[in-house]
Order: C-alpha cells, then structure tokens, then sequence
C-alpha cells in the first residue's frame, strides 16, 4: 500500500507561481508512475503532469511550458512547479500513483491507484 499526502495549495492572483509537494510513504517499488491531477467544480479530473521511474515526464497542453514535475527520491517527494498561474488553474490538486509504468493514456485517472486527498489550488 501506499500513501500520498499534498501541500503546498493556496491563494495566488494570476501571474503568480506555487510549488506543490506529494510525500509519498508504504511500499515503492522501483518501477512507478506518479502524477498531477486536477478537478474543478463541475468538471471532471484530468491529468496535468506525471513522471515515471526512469524520470521521463509527461505534460497536459495546457500547462506545459508553465508547470514542471519533479521528484527527490532520497526524500519520496514529488513536487509540481506551477508558474504563470491563470484562474483556469483553480481546483483541487490531487497526486496519485501506480507501481507500474504510466498508463498508456496516462491522463486517465483510471490508470492510478493510489491517492492523496488533495490540495486546493485557488488562482484568483
């Protein structure tokens, strides 16, 4: 099993950047897929980055070039670095994980099966 924990949501006017962190704990294993996604009110989750364990990224359109994922695997932490924040932005950031390599469509949140419960990312 294996837990995620988020922080690092908040506030920002538009412009502004944040920095998200997962804490991931339980049992890794050396291949895994963790990830970003996000839901707003009244829309479905969708995927914004993940990034596997060879460290190979993937990105939504709709952020790249703005966001980037990382992790610090001495600490099991993944981070996602938002920049040039815009109120489509807002929602409820969630990371989630599978011990296997991304899904094919790996912006389905079908293809995940761990959660964290989320922090709430308000650009306004």
């Amino acid at each position: 099993h294996v837990q995620l924990v988020e922080s690092g949501g908040g506030l920002v006017k538009p412009g502004g950047s944040l920095r998200l962190s997962c804490a991931a704990s339980g049992y890794i294993t050396s291949r895994y897929c963790i990830g970003w996604f996000r839901q707003a009110p009244g829309k479905e989750r969708e995927g914004v980055a993940a990034i596997d364990s060879d460290a190979r990224t993937r990105y939504a359109d709709s952020v790249k070039g703005r966001f980037t994922i990382s992790q610090d695997n001495a600490k099991n932490t993944l981070y996602l670095q938002m920049n040039s924040l815009k109120p489509e932005d807002t929602g409820m950031y969630y990371c989630a994980a599978v011990r296997s390599r991304c899904p094919l469509r790996w912006s389905g949140s079908s293809g995940y099966a761990y959660w964290g419960r989320g922090t709430q990312v308000t650009v306004s």
